[in-house]
Parts: structure tokens; sequence; C-alpha cells
């Protein structure tokens, strides 16, 4: 397909859109751009190829490219081979390919020209060229010769390419010389103005220095007046320091032999805890770790093998640019020797513009050494001057600074003893709590039994309820007839007695024998029951709720002592 500008697009378009849809081919592509001979794209759409057959998955790569038409379609026309049916029949034929263990070359061949086109005309004759012995092989001598010539004009070719790529890196040089000198002559100018300014500079340090001798002169009379005075009191304070300080180590060392003593114990208790833990520790690291080691050691075998592989195929190939090489350095030689001449000539102008640097240089360092001469001897005298004014101070520093230690050690000991008075406080109290919950623990046992065995007693009586329950409900629902008096009060029936069934038991009773009602397993909503049923289960279900206000309130205590 060809672009606005009449332009045509080559196949090495499409084939770099393998890249993102099948991620293997990556190494292919980076390969061929790698290659150093390849400066065309339909050049390198050969390598590729090439590469592909080797890895047997050349209609693999070509499959993905099919299937995205829409991709295809900025390369090839609507009407393109790739672009219809036929193209996907053909590419599924190259699965044939992958039977074939192809080793092709890619770097020695010239990929970038035409392929040779096979001359088929020695095979085709007539039948009166059949007796023309003579004619035959002097026409096999011409096409020879052509088939020499073409070689001769390809070889050549390729030397004036790499002839025109030498002149230019020649000429690249020569410029990057010429410009280094000019570099050069621009730092002497540079250097010459800068030592202007030092000797203007040095003028101004020696009328400085001498301003600064003065002052230091008569600062230095005042401090030596104010450190006598001052040494004499801090002597003082500190013979009062180093009594109070001998005290208060006495009571420390009391203090630390008590708690060594606890720490101890405590330490020991952990330790033990801590050995536990390592050991099932290691013992889960060690089987990990070797597990690992099984897993390294099948990766390095593997690997040793694909190096061994490709080492064989980069030998053979090293071999061939090798001889490739050494014709290719006889003519560099050649060309070095030129540039060499040529570099002597512009060192020795070199070195004549660096002696006449020298030269001024020496005059310049003349002239500044006599002027470092006096300054190093009045800096001499002042460094004499500061170094007795840093001894003073120091020494005076160093007095403060034991002082200030000597307070700070007493105050770090005057917290500490409170530190611990407070932590046997603490310890005490922990002790107190510690019976305190003892006593709470057993009395807690002690009602968790009681309720057991209120417990167990409410369950035989449950059980007895349903015993009872299954014996009634065999019983048989009787007849009003059947029935002339009630069951419980033995009264007999009238108009005004009427009758009334027991919806457990089916008994017939009067209406206050039979008045109150109860939830059945027969029927969820409450039904007329006879007295004393009422009276049995009203007193289990009672029981039923203490047992759970009970342990309602035994929960509440221990979420309240938590």
């Amino acid at each position: 397909r060809k672009s606005f500008l009449s332009y045509n697009k080559t196949i090495w378009g499409p084939l770099e859109l393998v890249e993102k849809l099948y991620p293997e081919a990556e190494e292919i592509g980076a390969s061929v751009r790698d290659l150093p001979g390849l400066k065309t794209p339909l050049g390198r759409a050969r390598a590729w190829l090439r590469l592909a057959l080797m890895q047997k998955k050349m209609a693999d790569y070509l499959r993905c490219l099919i299937i995205q038409r829409d991709l295809l379609s900025e390369f090839y026309e609507y009407h393109a081979l790739m672009m219809e049916e036929e193209g996907s029949v053909i590419v599924g034929l190259l699965v044939g390919l992958n039977v074939i263990d192809a080793n092709l070359c890619v770097k020695g061949e010239d990929l970038d020209s035409q392929v040779g086109v096979i001359d088929f005309s020695m095979y085709l004759k007539n039948e009166e060229d059949i007796g023309n012995k003579e004619r035959n092989v002097q026409i096999a001598a011409i096409l020879d010769q052509k088939n020499y010539v073409e070689e001769l004009n390809r070889q050549l070719n390729s030397t004036v390419s790499s002839l025109h790529s030498r002149v230019d890196s020649l000429e690249k040089s020569n410029t990057k010389l010429i410009e280094e000198l000019a570099i050069a002559k621009n730092n002497i100018i540079k250097l010459q103005e800068e030592n202007h300014q030092l000797r203007s500079e040095n003028k101004l340090i020696l009328m400085k220095t001498q301003q600064q001798l003065e002052v230091t002169k008569v600062d230095v009379e005042t401090e030596l007046q104010t450190y006598k005075h001052s040494r004499q009191g801090l002597d003082e304070m500190y013979n009062e320091a180093r009594r109070q300080l001998r005290d208060e180590s006495q009571l420390r060392q009391d203090v630390e032999n008590e708690l060594a003593v606890q720490v101890s114990m405590k330490h020991e208790i952990e330790l033990a805890m801590k050995l536990l833990e390592k050991d099932i520790h290691e013992k889960q690291d060690t089987l990990i770790g070797l597990r690992q080691q099984l897993e390294e050691v099948k990766a390095i075998n593997i690997e040793m093998y694909q190096k061994l592989q490709g080492s064989e195929d980069g030998l053979k190939e090293k071999n061939e640019i090798i001889t490739q090489l050494e014709e290719k350095t006889n003519k560099i030689t050649a060309a070095m020797r030129q540039l060499e001449q040529r570099l002597q000539q512009a060192e020795k102008a070199q070195m004549e513009a660096e002696e006449e640097d020298k030269k001024y240089l020496q005059e310049c360092q003349s002239k500044s050494g006599s002027l470092q001469e006096q300054i190093s001897q009045k800096e001499k005298q002042l460094v004499q001057l500061e170094t007795d004014l840093k001894i003073e101070k120091e020494w005076r520093q160093t007095l403060q600074e034991d002082l200030q230690k000597e307070k700070d050690a007493l105050s770090h000991l005057r917290n500490e003893t409170q530190q611990i008075i407070s932590l046997k406080k603490e310890f005490l109290n922990l002790q107190d709590e510690n019976h305190h919950l003892r006593k709470i623990y057993h009395e807690q046992e002690q009602a968790l039994q009681e309720l057991g065995n209120k417990l167990s007693e409410s369950k035989l009586k449950i059980e007895d309820i349903k015993e009872a329950n299954k014996a009634l409900q065999g019983l048989v629902w009787l007849k009003d007839k059947e029935a002339t008096h009630c069951k419980l009060c033995e009264k007999e029936f009238s108009l005004s007695k009427r009758k009334h069934h027991c919806r457990n038991c089916g008994e017939i009773f009067c209406n206050a024998c039979s008045d109150n009602e109860l939830p059945l397993p027969s029927s969820p909503k409450p039904v007329r029951t006879w007295q004393l049923l009422h009276l049995h289960v009203s007193q289990t279900l009672h029981q039923l709720l203490l047992l759970l206000c009970h342990q309602l309130q035994y929960q509440y205590e221990l979420v309240l002592d938590l």
C-alpha cells in the first residue's frame, strides 16, 4: 500500500507488529535490529523470516497477523492476498515447515541487495541445438564470466562504501583537532587575566592582616585577666560536687543489686520460651531452604545445557568474523600511518606554544613567591597567638563541661531512685491484685458447679414431663356420651355445668377444672388444659427462667472483672 507521498510501505512494518501480538517474537526483533550490516527494511524482513524458520514458529507468528485484519489494513490494500481468505489458507500450509530443522546464515550474506535470479536458459534447448556442442560450450563460458563479473561488482560496491565511511571519520577527527587548538589559546588568555587579579588580591590581604594583629593583641590581654578570676571559683564548686557524687553512688549500688535479682528471674523465664520458638522456626527454615536449593540446581543444569549449545554456534560464527577482520585491519593500518604524520606536525606546533607559556609563568611565580614568604612569616605570628588563646579557652570549657556532666549525673541518679521506688509500689500492687483475682476465680468456680447441679435437676424434670406427655398422647379422645361426671372434681354434668375436653389428654372436665390454657406441640396457640397439668408445666418453666437469669448474671460479672 502507498502513503500520501506515493511512498511504498515495506513488509518490515507488519512484521514489527508481531512483537506486540506475540511476546515471544521480541527476541527475534531485537536481534534483527542489532545486526550490523543491515541498512534497508527489506533486508531486516529477510533476516526476520530466516530467524523465524530457525525457531519453527513462522506459521504461529503470521497467524497472529492475519487474525488482526484491522492492523493489516494499514499496510495492504483491501484486494490484497493477505486480506482475503486465501491468505489464511497459505499460513495454515506453512505449519509443514516446522518439520524441517533450518540452520540459515544471517550475518555473512548481503540481505539488503536483490536476490540473484537463477538463469534457466542453459537448460532450455531446441532440437536443432543438440548437435552444436561447441556452441553450447561457448554459451556456458560466457554465462560463467557474467556471474563472475556480477560478484566482483558486488564486492567493489561494498569496499567503496566502507572507504567513504573512513574518509568521513578522518575529516571529523581533523575538525576536532582544530577546535582543541583554539580552546588551548583561549585558556592561555584566561590564565593571564587571573594572574593580574591575584596580584591585586595579595595587596588587600596584607593590609587586612596587619589590622587584625593589632586587634587580637588587645583581646588576649583582657581574656587572661578574666580567666584568672574565674578559675578560683570553679575549683571550689568542683570539690563540693565530688562529695555529693560519692554519697549518691553508694545509694545507687544498693538499689541496683535488688533490681538485678528480680530482673534475672524474669529473663530466665523469657529465655526458655524464646529457645522453644527458635527451634521450631529453624526447622521450618531448613525445609524451605532445601526445597529452594533443589529448584536452583535444576535451573542451573538447564541453563548450562543451553549455554553449551549457544557457545558451539558462537565459535563457528567468530571464526568467520576473524578472517574478515584481518583483511580490514591491514587497510586501516595504512590510513592510520597517514594520520600519525599529520598529528606529529600538529604536536610540534603545540610544543612551541607551550614553551612560551612556561617562560611567562616562571616570571609570574618568581614574583608571587617573594610575596608569599612575607605573608607566611606574618601568618606564623598569628598562629602562635591563636594557639595560646585556644589552649586557655579549651581549659576553661573543659572545667565547665565537667561541672555540667556531674550535675546531669546527679539528676539522673535521683530520677532512677524515684523510678525504683515507684516500681516497688507497682510490684506490691500487682501481688495484691493477683490474690484478689484468685479469690474471685475460686468463687466463680463454685457458682458454676452450683449452676451445673441445678441444670441437671431441671433436665431430669423436663424428661419426666416428656414421658408424661408421651403417656398422655397414647390416650383416646373421649366421646361426650361416655362421660357423665368431671374427672377431677367428680361432679355431675348438667345444662349449667357443661363438658370441656382437655386438648392434651382428651379427657372431659368441667369449666372450673379446665379453665387454664397452655401452648402444646400440636398447636402453637394456647389451648384449654386441665388444672394439674397447667400447674406442673408452669413450675418447670419458672425454674428454667431462674437458671437462665443466674447464667446471665455470671457472664455479666465476668465481663466487669475483665
